[in-house]
């Protein structure tokens, strides 16, 4: 399609040129929790806005943002494993996937008979050539539709656009909850491939979920890619809507917010965490007030963590010498509230915080 029939496509279906991707940090290039996992857990995040699902692996799964990247885009995920599955097991699965809210998904129409259909594109490279599914799972209803893509090339990159069909049946919650999952996955047993893709939209069924195993979990040394995803409204892929980072930073922080790296070996022990300074030494309690950058989803859990390196969670620092305790009272949306009570002079703490409001 060229350029000018793209646009008048757009215009036709009264399609907004910006805002009409839904996917946030498609382009993978907002990391705060890290740039590269190791061993990474089932249902763990790693990119914003990113989430793992496994079960039954021999090895470790590791997750980087690299910077092999097709044109046009300087970061994308890699999902790799440190030692193959020596069978590939009923159970077994890899799995990627991102996750909305019903109240951002409103006009989408599910559940009318005016249902929108919706497109997904992507770029994707993988070392095992192959056919592999994307799931969508409606979690309110329970249901599912998914279709299949052929990486044709092994560590090429391709770009696949997928279109299904509006749902006519159960409407999507309008709330801050999660109504919406969107499932690439990497490989799978019988467990999941046994069945009937469902290729319609249907009630949730394991065995109808992914097409078929991928062979990547067996083979030697697996690498998967993927960048550029983009989620919207008609039948037709436009190009990538490439945000500014701040904007996409921003929208990463109303789930997630940190001010400093928790994991260890830190070395500048004041640059990204909080200071907060009374004036006059004082064996008072001191009561603090945190603002967040955005505000979150829901009400997020907050840890809090000294200045040390490795810094120790639930921790304060007090005046750059001793460790006290953090107590958290009043967490909100926008912001909570701690004080650090030591029987110690003190002018006030200093301390790193993350807040976690993830679906």
């Amino acid at each position: 399609m060229s350029k000018a029939a793209e646009l008048a496509a757009l215009i036709g279906s009264q399609t907004a040129l910006s805002n009409r991707n839904l996917v946030i940090n498609g382009a993978m290039n907002v990391a705060q929790r890290g740039t590269s996992f190791t061993s990474i857990a089932h249902d763990d995040y790693s990119l914003d806005r990113y989430i793992v699902q496994l079960n039954g692996l021999d090895g470790n799964v590791d997750i980087e943002q690299s910077t092999t990247t097709p044109e046009g885009f300087a970061s994308s995920m890699k999902v790799s494993v440190d030692a193959s599955n020596s069978t590939l097991d009923a159970s077994d699965y890899l799995a990627v996937q991102t996750r909305f809210e019903g109240q951002d998904l409103q006009h989408l129409k599910k559940g009318t008979s005016n249902a929108e259909s919706i497109t997904f594109s992507f770029f994707v490279r993988s070392s095992v050539a192959s056919t592999y599914t994307l799931q969508l799972k409606d979690n309110d209803n329970t249901r599912q539709i998914a279709a299949t893509y052929t990486i044709n090339s092994a560590n090429t990159w391709e770009y696949k656009t997928i279109t299904f069909a509006g749902d006519t049946t159960g409407t999507f919650d309008d709330d801050n909850a999660l109504s919406l999952q969107v499932i690439f996955w990497i490989d799978s047993g019988t467990t999941f491939t046994s069945g009937t893709l469902d290729t319609s939209w249907a009630t949730q069924t394991n065995a109808n979920r992914v097409d078929d195993t991928t062979g990547w979990l067996i083979s030697s040394t697996p690498t998967f890619y993927i960048t550029g995803i983009q989620f919207e409204v008609g039948e037709q892929a436009t190009p990538f809507e490439h945000r500014s980072f701040g904007d996409e930073l921003a929208r990463c922080q109303r789930y997630f917010e940190k001010t400093a790296d928790p994991s260890g070996g830190i070395t500048d022990t004041s640059a990204g965490y909080v200071n907060r300074r009374d004036g006059t030494a004082s064996t008072v309690a001191r009561y603090y007030d945190i603002r967040y950058k955005v505000h979150k989803r829901a009400i997020p859990a907050v840890t809090t963590y000294d200045t040390n390196s490795p810094p120790n969670t639930g921790k304060l620092r007090l005046d750059a010498t001793q460790n006290v305790g953090a107590v958290i009272f009043g967490s909100g949306t926008s912001g909570f509230n701690l004080y650090s009570n030591s029987s110690a002079n003190h002018y006030g703490v200093q301390f790193g915080y993350y807040v976690d409001a993830e679906l």
